[in-house]
């Protein structure tokens, strides 16, 4: 359940709905199997998969949710060796080319009957809203999967008003800043990694990794005009993450500080288990957004 990404969206209304009337309208999603001749599917899925069957769980002002994505598995390899086949098959039978269009028709009747004997990948997304806050938290480092989630989110309230998130203070500029010398907040500490880039010079990226980011080596990229676009920090010694130039986390790690408080209470099952850790990381996440919303200027107004 510990969140392993996060990126951040901001509610442009208060969030009002109940954790009960919420999983009432996810109920008219429920995830449901991908079907034979389907593609993909998407629905809502339990928090607590097959521990619960609440869509929702709410501790305090957070409302647990999780996406469930079924996808059939279809190989490009399998498709194209079967349709260079039936390519071959039908121009030595007519002593023809066979055109574009006709590939393409051929390729889709391929996938169909594929559809039915392919694997099926399933994907869960978990997200919560924190109303007391104004967020919506997405755990993934894919722009996409989040989309997928939001749109369905949605699809199921009839409107959700969110942005992505927007500082007004570039978060380029200010880590930046810090490897310059310019003092980091004292909350924080960097890390041993990061990734630079030449906005002079499109495509040009260094990735630095088990190196002294204050040291000679960083500083020559630095003074060459290189920006920083994600750096390694930890917070306060409870957790450490990679953070983008979108002031996107990734790579979250709840650190023993985290993990002794969330072991200190005595879940007695799954259920309660979940409840705890949750109640823990909302808590720490919410704190630890703040501060980040902070260091950057605060989230810009519409």
């Amino acid at each position: 359940m510990w969140f392993r990404n996060l990126l951040i969206y901001p509610l442009n209304a208060p969030f009002e709905l109940s954790a009960e009337a919420l999983h009432e309208e996810l109920s008219t999603r429920h995830w449901r199997e991908c079907g034979n001749l389907e593609l993909s599917a998407l629905g809502w899925e339990p928090p607590l998969g097959r521990y619960g069957t609440q869509l929702t769980h709410a501790v305090g002002n957070c409302i647990m949710i999780c996406m469930r994505r079924e996808e059939k598995v279809m190989p490009a390899a399998v498709v194209n060796q079967q349709l260079a086949q039936r390519v071959n098959a039908l121009e030595e039978k007519e002593g023809r080319k066979v055109r574009r269009r006709e590939q393409a028709e051929m390729k889709d009747e391929i996938i169909l009957d594929l559809l039915p004997k392919a694997f099926v990948k399933t994907v869960l997304t978990y997200a919560y809203i924190d109303s007391g806050n104004g967020w919506l938290l997405v755990d993934t480092s894919s722009t996409k999967r989040a989309e997928d989630l939001i749109s369905l989110l949605r699809e199921t309230l009839g409107s959700l008003p969110l942005n992505p998130l927007q500082l007004n203070d570039s978060p380029v500029t200010e880590m930046t800043r810090w490897l310059q010398g310019g003092g980091v907040p004292r909350e924080f500490v960097i890390g041993d990694e990061c990734e630079m880039r030449d906005p002079a010079e499109e495509g040009s990226m260094v990735r630095c990794r088990r190196l002294d980011l204050e040291g000679k080596e960083i500083a020559g990229h630095l003074k060459a005009g290189k920006e920083v676009v994600k750096i390694a920090v930890e917070w306060q010694q409870k957790i450490s993450f990679v953070l983008t130039a979108e002031a996107a986390l990734k790579r979250l790690k709840f650190l023993d500080l985290i993990q002794e408080a969330a072991a200190e209470s005595e879940a007695e099952d799954e259920a309660s288990r979940f409840d705890g850790d949750f109640a823990v990381m909302s808590l720490e996440l919410g704190s630890l957004i703040n501060s980040l919303i902070g260091l950057f200027g605060g989230i810009v107004k519409e």
